[in-house]
């Protein structure tokens, strides 16, 4: 596991130990960073189930300006930190151990917008329609940002939710991508 591009290609990565955790692929973070762009000029990300770290620092490596981490794991939260220390990103980072539901309920409360969102559960707790829903419905997508869904290959997201419309979708093996962007753009 690795950095694939930007200032800190090539960088690698501490994976969470155990089994609790299933990285992104480099094969399947480099094909979702070919689909949504591969470089960012600023902005702010979330990594919803963050494990590693690996893709909000992919999309820091590659100019996104701010990231907010969250997982329940607290091995993963020591590794995201880590992590984020090799590449020197501690200052363009916030953390978070929290379950996915209420670290979204308090980003809420801030009224903060992402211009990139990564929901890649564990495949087995998904709920990724739910909180798609949940991401429309409290308009934490900046106009002409997307959410990016890792998931089960078997899984078919809906084609349209609370207005948000999945403009892609892709298949690496088990794991499938989904993205999503509002449906006026």
């Amino acid at each position: 596991m690795r950095v694939i591009s930007g200032t800190c290609k090539g960088r690698p990565l501490k994976p969470v130990p155990g089994q609790t955790t299933r990285p992104t692929t480099d094969k399947v973070k480099e094909a979702i960073f070919n689909i949504i762009g591969p470089f960012f000029e600023g902005g702010q990300g979330l990594d919803l189930y963050a494990g590693s770290g690996g893709l909000g620092i992919e999309a820091l490596s590659r100019g996104m300006e701010k990231m907010v981490f969250v997982d329940q794991n607290p091995k993963a939260i020591e590794v995201v930190k880590l992590n984020l220390s090799a590449c020197r990103f501690e200052g363009n980072a916030e953390l978070y151990r929290n379950d996915a539901k209420r670290a979204l309920k308090a980003v809420v409360k801030r009224e903060i917008k992402f211009d990139v969102i990564f929901l890649d559960p564990p495949y087995a707790k998904q709920r990724l329609e739910e909180e798609i829903a949940f991401i429309a419905e409290n308009e934490l997508l900046s106009e002409g940002g997307i959410i990016v869904t890792e998931h089960d290959a078997s899984i078919h997201l809906g084609q349209s939710i609370e207005g948000m419309i999945c403009t892609r979708r892709e298949k690496y093996g088990d794991t499938g991508i989904s993205i999503y962007s509002h449906s006026h753009q």
